[in-house]
């Protein structure tokens, strides 16, 4: 099917399209997994578990959010502070 043909069907909301994709093909740009190993003292694995489960997500998920939202707040703060430093280490 051409990409037009595609749009159009899209468009014009004859049917659903997911039929129409190769999703063993489709990936996420940008999110490609690689597995790491940290290690962690005890008491952070318990509270994390305890977070986890207060939020009803697993251990995994909490520290891969808490991660991401701390590397974005970093992100901001580095272009909010327009990259210059004042000699402060």
């Amino acid at each position: 099917m051409k990409a037009k043909d595609f749009d159009s069907k899209f468009d014009q909301d004859q049917s659903d399209v997911i039929e129409d994709l190769d999703l063993t093909s489709a990936r996420r740009v940008n999110q490609q997994q690689k597995r790491i190993n940290v290690d962690f003292p005890s008491w952070v694995v318990e509270s994390l578990d305890r977070e986890a489960a207060r939020i009803g997500v697993t251990r995994q998920s909490i520290i891969k959010v808490w991660l991401v939202e701390r590397l974005q707040a970093e992100a901001s703060n580095k272009r909010t502070s327009g990259d210059s430093t004042n000699g402060a280490h």
